[in-house]
């Protein structure tokens, strides 16, 4: 897009040569005359500044009406822009990093090259200037540099960790060889060097942990367990720092068993961390809660504290690595800073999800994981032993609903080979009538319909007494929080992510026999 001023004479050949090539340059140009008045701008100047400024026009002399900026964050008069000091002084400015404010508030970066043109006299009757954005270098430099200062930070808390160790053990070392005869004080010694060992050996560990699982070299072993089992095992590992701490802790687990897939000693560690987490900083004599719940088809975790909390800016970091709080609380406690990255990485591994609030500083914290239940090994034994009787027994009549037609034709094709008696419709208001002939009990939904969406479906359905009682499935590419949260208001039993998969709808169909909806 070529933009210039009506000319008041012809443009010769060689101004309009001149301005084609600045609109194929690869960056953002605009020349202005002796008073600097802008006369033209590429596409590219757009892009940059946000808008197009006016040409001839006192209002956008220099550089537009553009707030400026050095890099030290000082303003720049327009008048002290590149472009009129060109103008002014004659002399070329290239490579001046400059930073442009927009109209609505963003900041962008640019190198100005600013550059006089003149007549055949030697007087400056112009200048060009080519900004080259650079914003997104600018970021990706300051991301590496923040990066950079966490290492180095980490580094030596790193040295400092391993070295507050090593003062103990070597008193120890020194107090056994002064200690002669006297058993007891030697005895005294060897405990406390085995304590300070054991700290070095569990930093090692976390070091060796947090290597593994961000390469994904780290095997988990899973088995049915019942998470009561696991969240005994955490309580172990922590119950002497939250003791030693003077903290109080209240546990709240619920009365029958929640069996989930998890590596026993991986998932304890989880707990255990954010535990510790919360003994180290919460003040001495606080509280700890650690609560266990089934919510639909998952299991919550959750360990709440008193303590120092977490600031709004911190919040949305505190998994990364190397990001820490402040440490002031922590007393001689030994930790690196890293316990939430391996409780994040290890949750995400079991095919969780673990989530962290606050309300802000001086106002604690709490850490609540969210993982998938199964079914309880006797339930599974049963399940397979009757397995022949459960298939000849749970024929349904299911009614498959979406817009793609050989998904929705493909799937009832499936079911019916399996002996349910099958309909299919393609849109919510073709899903509606067949539901209402063909009285499924079983109705297996997508949620983007046309004319009527999935949501809107299964809440009219749920509003007729024939629709009462069915079995709603959704089925969808959405599998957050806020999307199975929304799923079960509208009314539905169950939330599947697409493609389903036709051996997990299998076990839902013969599992509706021993939990019928």
């Amino acid at each position: 897009m070529l933009i210039m001023p009506r000319p008041q004479t012809r443009m010769d050949k060689s101004d309009l040569e001149f301005r084609r090539l600045l609109e194929k340059l690869p960056a953002a140009a605009y020349i202005c005359d002796a008073n600097g008045l802008i006369t033209y701008f590429n596409q590219r100047a757009i892009d940059l500044w946000g808008r197009a400024p006016k040409l001839n026009d006192s209002a956008d002399r220099f550089c537009g009406s553009f707030k400026l900026f050095s890099v030290d964050g000082t303003p720049i008069p327009h008048d002290r822009c590149w472009m009129a000091l060109a103008l002014h002084d004659g002399k070329e400015y290239n490579g001046q990093e400059i930073i442009i404010e927009r109209s609505d508030g963003s900041r962008w970066v640019a190198l100005a090259h600013a550059n006089p043109f003149f007549d055949d006299t030697g007087k400056v009757c112009g200048a060009v200037n080519v900004l080259v954005d650079i914003s997104e270098r600018k970021r990706a430099e300051d991301m590496l540099r923040q990066a950079d200062r966490n290492k180095n930070d980490f580094l030596a808390m790193l040295a400092h960790e391993l070295r507050n160790p090593l003062a103990p053990i070597r008193n120890g070392l020194e107090i056994m060889q002064l200690a002669g005869n006297d058993a007891g004080m030697a005895a005294e010694a060897r405990k406390m060097m085995e304590r300070q060992i054991g700290n070095m050996v569990r930093l090692i560990d976390d070091l060796l942990d947090l290597s593994r699982v961000t390469q994904g070299k780290l095997e988990l072993r899973k088995e049915k367990i019942d998470l009561r089992t696991v969240m005994q095992d955490a309580l172990e590992t922590s119950r002497p720092l939250i003791e030693e701490l003077g903290h109080q802790l209240r546990v709240n687990m619920p009365g029958s068993a929640l069996y989930v897939s998890a590596d026993r000693s991986r998932l304890a560690q989880v707990f255990a961390n954010l535990l510790n987490n919360s003994a180290k900083y919460t003040r001495t004599g606080g509280h700890i809660w650690l609560t266990v719940e089934r919510q639909g088809t998952d299991a919550i975790v959750k360990v709440k504290d008193d303590g120092v909390g977490i600031s709004p800016e911190l919040l949305p970091r505190i998994f990364n690595l190397f990001t820490q709080a402040d440490r002031s609380l922590e007393h001689s406690q030994n930790g690196l800073g890293i316990g939430l990255s391996i409780v994040r990485g290890l949750v995400e591994m079991h095919g969780g999800i673990v989530e962290a609030s606050s309300a802000g500083p001086g106002e604690g914290s709490e850490f609540s994981v969210r993982l998938s239940t199964v079914m309880s090994p006797a339930l599974e034994t049963a399940s397979k032993q009757n397995e022949a009787n459960d298939r000849a027994a749970s024929k349904h009549r299911i009614l498959v609903v979406d817009d793609n037609k050989d998904a929705a034709i493909s799937l009832a094709m499936m079911l019916k080979i399996m002996d349910h008696e099958t309909r299919t419709a393609h849109d919510g208001v073709e899903a509606l009538e067949t539901a209402e002939n063909f009285l499924p009990n079983v109705v297996i939904l997508d949620i983007g319909l046309p004319k009527l969406n999935g949501y809107d479906v299964c809440r009219q359905i749920r509003q007729q007494a024939w629709g009462k009682d069915m079995v709603m499935i959704a089925v969808t590419g959405w599998s957050q929080e806020e999307d199975k949260r929304q799923s079960k208001e509208a009314g539905f039993n169950f939330h599947m992510l697409k493609p389903v998969d036709p051996q997990a709808l299998v076990k839902l169909l013969a599992g509706l026999l021993l939990t019928p909806a």
